[in-house]
C-alpha cells in the first residue's frame, strides 16, 4: 500500500491476501469442465453406448453442452450467482462455433476432449488472477478491502463502526489454516439473506377433466455474507488475523467513562452558548438604567461582585479538553470579554448613585435633629 493513502498517525499492522485454495469453488467449476470433457469423449467414442451417438455427428456436442448447461443452472442457484451459467453457456457456444467454422464435424469427440482441457486451463489462470487482485490492509485505525480485475472495488471500515465479527472455516481451511472473517458494520453492511422455498401441486379430477393447483411459501434468514472483496476472504493464518482484528476493535470501543466525558463536554458547550446569548441580550438592553432604577447597597453587592469574578476565573481555569477547546475557544473569549464589560458597567453605576438616595439621607438627618430638640426641651 502506498504511504500517501494512509491517514495521519496511521500504521500498517498487516497486509493480507487470500490463500491459493480459498477460491476452490471457482476452481471446482474448471475441474468439472475437464472431467466432463474426458467422460463425454470416452462415452461417445469408446464406451458400449457409443453406437447411440453414431446416427448424427452433432450428437456428442449436444450431449456435452446440455449436461454442462444443466450443471451451470444448478451451480448458479446454489451460489446465487447466474454468472456461472452464462460462463458455461459461453463455453458451449464457443465450442460449437469453432466446430462449425473449422468444419470439424467428423472429429467432435476428440475436439470436446482437447477443448475442455484448454478451457479449464484458461479458467484456472483467470481464477488465480482474480485471487491475486485481492488485497486486505489491516492498520491501527481501519481495514481496507481491495479487489477486482476489470472493475476495481475498494471498501474501508473503521473499527469503531464494526458491530460484530463473523468468522468461518471450511474443511480445507481447517486443514491448511485459512478462513474468512466478515466485519459487520452498525448499518448492517456485511449481512445478506438466504431464502428457502417449499412448493407442492395437487391433481384433482377424473379421466376427462383434471385440475392442477400450485402452492408455495418462502422463508428468508439474515446471515453474514459479502463478496470476496468486501471481506477478509481466505486469510492466512486465520487464528492470528482473527485475534488481531478483535483486539483492534476492542481497543476502539469507548468506555463508560469516555462516553460520560463526551456528554459532559457537550453540556459545557451548550451552557457556554446560552451564556453568550444572555450576555448579548443584557448588553443590548442597557443594563446601566436598570441599576439606577433599583438602588443597591454597595457593601451588600461586594460579595456578589467577588462571586462573579470567581466565576469568571473558574471559567478560565476549568476548560474543556483539547478538541472542544480548539473548536470553541473564540466563543469562550467572547463570553469572558462581555462578562468583564458588564462588571465594569456595574462599577461605574455604583460610583454614581442615584439622587433619590441623597434625598432620603437628608430627610433622615432632619428627623434625627428634631428628636434631639425635643429631648433637650424636656
Amino acid at each position: 500500500m502506498v504511504k500517501k493513502e494512509l491517514l495521519k498517525n496511521e500504521q500498517i499492522e498487516r497486509v493480507l491476501s487470500p490463500h491459493p485454495l480459498s477460491f476452490m469453488k471457482l476452481q471446482t467449476l474448471c475441474i468439472f469442465v475437464i472431467v466432463w470433457g474426458v467422460v463425454a469423449w470416452w462415452l461417445t467414442e469408446y464406451s458400449e453406448y457409443a453406437g447411440l451417438f453414431s446416427g448424427n455427428e452433432w450428437y456428442p456436442l449436444i450431449l456435452w453442452g446440455l449436461v454442462m448447461l444443466l450443471v451451470g443452472v444448478i451451480a448458479s442457484l446454489v451460489a446465487i450467482q447466474w454468472l456461472i451459467f452464462f460462463l458455461y453457456l459461453g463455453v458451449f457456444l464457443g465450442g460449437a462455433g469453432l466446430v462449425f467454422w473449422q468444419h470439424w464435424e467428423s472429429s467432435i469427440p476428440l475436439f470436446i476432449f482437447i477443448y475442455s482441457i484448454a478451457v479449464a486451463i484458461v479458467g484456472f489462470l483467470i481464477v488465480e488472477l482474480y485471487r491475486r487482485s485481492h488485497k486486505y490492509v489491516v492498520t491501527n485505525l481501519r481495514i481496507i478491502f481491495k479487489g477486482g480485475i476489470l472493475t476495481k472495488r475498494e471498501r474501508t471500515i473503521r473499527y469503531d463502526k464494526i458491530a460484530d465479527i463473523d468468522a468461518k472455516q471450511g474443511i480445507l481451511g481447517q486443514i491448511f489454516g485459512f478462513g474468512t472473517i466478515i466485519p459487520v458494520s452498525q448499518s448492517g453492511f456485511g449481512l445478506g439473506s438466504d431464502k428457502t422455498m417449499a412448493a407442492g401441486g395437487v391433481e384433482v379430477g377424473g379421466t376427462k377433466a383434471r385440475l392442477f393447483g400450485f402452492a408455495g411459501g418462502g422463508r428468508e434468514v439474515q446471515t453474514p455474507i459479502a463478496r470476496s472483496y468486501y471481506e477478509l476472504h481466505g486469510v492466512y493464518p486465520y487464528k492470528d488475523v482473527k485475534q488481531l482484528v478483535e483486539d483492534l476493535v476492542q481497543s476502539h470501543v469507548p468506555t463508560q467513562y469516555q462516553r460520560e466525558q463526551v456528554e459532559f463536554q457537550k453540556q459545557q458547550v451548550d451552557i457556554q452558548t446560552q451564556m453568550r446569548d444572555l450576555l448579548h441580550k443584557q448588553v443590548g438592553g442597557k443594563p446601566r438604567k436598570r441599576v439606577t432604577q433599583q438602588p443597591v447597597d454597595e457593601e451588600e453587592e461586594e460579595p456578589e461582585e467577588e462571586e462573579a469574578a470567581q466565576k469568571v476565573s473558574r471559567r478560565k481555569i476549568i476548560a474543556p479538553v483539547a478538541p472542544v477547546e480548539e473548536a470553541f475557544e473564540p466563543e469562550q473569549v467572547d463570553i469572558q470579554q462581555q462578562m468583564k464589560e458588564l462588571l465594569k458597567k456595574q462599577k461605574v453605576a455604583r460610583v454614581n448613585p442615584p439622587e433619590d438616595e441623597d434625598v432620603e439621607e437628608e430627610g433622615e438627618e432632619e428627623s434625627e435633629e428634631g428628636e434631639e430638640g425635643k429631648e433637650d426641651g424636656k
